[in-house]
């Protein structure tokens, strides 16, 4: 009998956000055998280990485009063997690693948006504005632009736009021209000196509520170097193509811009298509999914005591009822990309396993 308690090396760094609740909404679907279940954002796997001790039948398939989170992650699950299945993809890609791995449709998915406690822990990835690092914050450390190339070659109008459309900066343009004036002396390439310059740039009397000044800026950068809002756009018709009738799609935002995206795309499966004034349900045109919570869930004060970064948490669930031909992607209800689009997923066998 293997043996399954927790992996105190990774379960000391993170604690993950609603666990219980993702569990109890997830089970319903999954709790069978040869049920299928996506973690979408692995991480440490926190999730990931909840749920693999909760469905005992159940395969889960843990997504993540950190090379790192994989590894710890892998090591943390080894002893659940080849029940979990660790994949380097991005999660806008659910449907095509679900076929590669030949698993067919999803009984449900988990998504916890957002940087990790991983990578904000770790100093020398720059996500954290509380830490001097380089200016990287890749979540994927080894491919793309860095936060500094962002600061170095954006030009002031889009670093304005950035600033103000992933950060909700209103100091914006102030900022951006700060920054473009700073790089014709020298190159941007830490992160303590992007926090003393917005510390300079920001009035004080606005820097006394609302947090560190730097939040909002790293924030914007982050979402920036790591698309992030463009994979949420794609990765919520995919996970719903990639969902079998009756299973369950959880999401976790932590800013306003994630949770806006979630709210608008559940709205539009959960809301007949019938045209107004026709007396009955057209076929077809029926709502595709069905909401599993009213709005949004919050953390209460007791999670939030015992784990602060559940303090922005906002989510929502929704269960899929029938089947549709995804208008707004091209991917049919089998899950699946159009003819001739690729995929760049690797798999990654976790000790003991695969």
């Amino acid at each position: 009998m293997p043996d399954l308690s927790p992996n105190p090396a990774t379960e000391d760094r993170h604690v993950p956000v609603l666990l219980e609740t993702c569990v109890e909404l997830i089970a319903p679907a999954a709790d069978h055998a040869g049920a299928v279940v996506v973690d979408a954002t692995l991480g440490m796997g926190g999730h990931s280990e909840a749920l693999l001790r909760r469905l005992p039948g159940a395969v889960v398939v843990g997504i993540d485009r950190d090379p790192q989170a994989l590894a710890l992650a892998s090591e943390r699950l080894a002893a659940f063997g080849d029940r979990f299945r660790p994949v380097h993809a991005v999660y806008d890609e659910i449907p095509e690693v679900l076929d590669e791995l030949g698993l067919g449709r999803a009984d449900g998915i988990l998504m916890d948006l957002g940087v990790s406690s991983l990578q904000i822990d770790e100093a020398d990835r720059g996500f954290a504005y509380s830490q001097d690092a380089p200016l990287d914050m890749r979540m994927d450390a080894t491919q793309g632009r860095t936060a500094a190339d962002v600061l170095n070659t954006y030009d002031e109008r889009e670093l304005a736009r950035i600033l103000r459309d992933y950060g909700e900066e209103r100091f914006a343009p102030r900022i951006a021209r700060a920054v473009v004036r700073r790089r014709e002396q020298r190159p941007w390439e830490r992160s303590g000196e992007l926090v003393e310059l917005l510390r300079g740039v920001i009035p004080a009397a606005t820097r006394k509520t609302g947090g560190n000044p730097a939040k909002r800026t790293f924030q914007a950068l982050r979402i920036e170097v790591n698309a992030e809002l463009s994979v949420l756009e794609d990765a919520l018709p995919a996970a719903v193509s990639a969902l079998a009738v009756g299973g369950r799609l959880v999401v976790m935002s932590y800013h306003s811009l994630e949770d806006r995206l979630t709210k608008h795309a559940f709205a539009a499966g959960t809301t007949s298509t019938t045209p107004p004034g026709v007396p009955v349900e057209l076929a077809g045109h029926e709502p595709y999914l069905r909401a599993l919570v009213r709005g949004a869930l919050k953390a209460d004060e007791q999670e939030v005591e015992r784990n602060p970064r559940a303090a922005s948490v906002r989510l929502r669930a929704v269960e899929r009822v029938r089947e549709t031909a995804d208008r707004t992607t091209g991917r049919s209800s089998t899950g699946r990309r159009p003819a001739g689009a690729t995929s760049t997923t690797q798999h990654h066998a976790p000790k003991g396993g695969l």
